[in-house]
């Protein structure tokens, strides 16, 4: 009987196998990109590059794990939740309004430290930020909110 159930859940994740995930990042116009439309410091984008981009854009390095269902699944799902919440590679066509509100929600989950999620950042350790970039991020965004001059560090 074991042996049955053992079979029978092995077939299934070969038969799974078969579902692939959609893997091609949206075309999107670079012009849109946060770092043309906003004064972006070398240091700051480092930082989103590193540790939002992988969900926050529409340049997505899908990992080795997107290959094995049932991970793929979540991890799609994954990326498209974060892309539709804030895609960095679509800022420029986002509204004043959505902007700043966006602004404020990287100041309050950053500064929580609710972002990177602690799920991803098992996997990708290079992406979990200090206190130090976690609180350069927050002035940055928050000076940009604002209004404010956040010089370059």
């Amino acid at each position: 009987m074991k042996r049955k159930i053992f079979l029978g859940l092995l077939a299934a994740l070969v038969i799974i196998q078969l579902f692939r995930i959609d893997k091609t990042n949206p075309e999107s116009d670079p012009n849109h990109s946060i770092f043309v439309v906003e004064s972006v410091p070398t240091d700051v984008e480092t930082i989103i590059k590193t540790s939002c981009f992988d969900c926050h854009s529409n340049q997505v390095a899908y990992p080795w794990y997107s290959n094995i269902a049932p991970v793929s699944w979540v991890v799609k799902n994954h990326i498209n939740e974060a892309r539709e919440e804030l895609n960095f590679s679509e800022w420029g066509s986002f509204t004043t309004k959505r902007k700043l509100h966006k602004l404020e929600e990287i100041e309050e989950e950053v500064g929580e430290g609710e972002m990177p999620l602690p799920g991803y950042l098992i996997i990708h350790g290079e992406a979990r930020l200090s206190e130090q970039q976690q609180q350069r991020l927050v002035n940055w965004a928050k000076g940009l909110r604002t209004g404010e001059k956040i010089e370059e560090k």
